[in-house]
């Protein structure tokens, strides 16, 4: 029997988030009625919006205790999930993890880190490994799918000795000792914070599981191409100028 806590970043989500909210909040429910997990919470934290996001959140969370807000003025995924983990450490939370706002991640699929984490310190959700499904099905001649395979992932090897599937799956799940011992360490504030907590996770000793998902993709997606792609490289680059005498440290 576990207690589970979700953070779900949100940044100008208003079109998107309440039925993500809808469907994460009653898929755990019914669990915790069943008492097949302990109990569970939702925290959205708001980062940076500029549009109604917080009224559609407060409006539908009010209804529930299980559901939490986090208001922050300043913008960023990573700033976003890193405060949600600060505030779940606060309460008796066994597993921590993170979901997108746009319901790519389907709730029954965020469980199955959950049931997948066995005697692993962390789970992530992958798009691109045997067993994986993504609707619609991309083009074998798409420009991301390439550049992720031949220059990302390679970079990642070389950088962190890292090799995963997917690094970037908006869905991920960790023990609470886990968090604990690398939180402090966290410091990418945008889109990069997903490989420095793998980075970090695998730094310390922690083992991670990958586990197969089914991935719907969904339109409005705030990244593009070669503009993320270029701030992203960048920012691995100081990652491990960041951390560099971390990992000395750990060896």
């Amino acid at each position: 029997m576990i207690n589970i806590s979700i953070i779900i970043p949100a940044h100008n989500e208003a079109e998107r988030i309440l039925p993500t909210l809808q469907n994460y909040y009653h898929f755990f429910k019914e669990l915790a009625d069943q008492q097949t997990i302990a109990g569970f919470e939702l925290i959205v934290v708001l980062n940076g919006c500029n549009d109604n996001t917080g009224q559609v959140v407060n409006g539908y969370g009010k209804k529930y205790p299980e559901i939490r807000v986090i208001d922050m003025v300043e913008s960023g995924k990573g700033l976003a999930v890193k405060t949600g983990f600060i505030d779940a450490l606060k309460r008796p939370n066994d597993l921590i993890g993170f979901v997108d706002a746009d319901m790519a991640t389907r709730p029954a699929f965020f469980y199955d880190l959950v049931r997948e984490m066995g005697v692993h310190d962390a789970a992530i959700a992958s798009r691109y490994m045997p067993g994986a499904y993504v609707y619609p099905t991309r083009s074998f001649v798409n420009v991301k799918v390439w550049g992720r395979k031949i220059f990302y992932h390679t970079l990642i090897r070389l950088l962190f000795n890292l090799n995963m599937y997917d690094y970037q799956c908006g869905a991920k799940l960790f023990k609470r000792q886990t968090l604990s011992t690398i939180l402090e360490h966290l410091t990418a504030r945008q889109w990069s914070f997903d490989v420095e907590l793998l980075y970090l996770t695998r730094l310390f000793g922690f083992s991670i599981i990958e586990v197969p998902t089914t991935w719907f993709d969904q339109t409005g997606s705030k990244l593009t191409v070669m503009n993320a792609g270029m701030k992203m490289l960048v920012s691995l680059f100081e990652i491990k100028k960041r951390h560099k005498k971390l990992a000395n440290n750990r060896i």
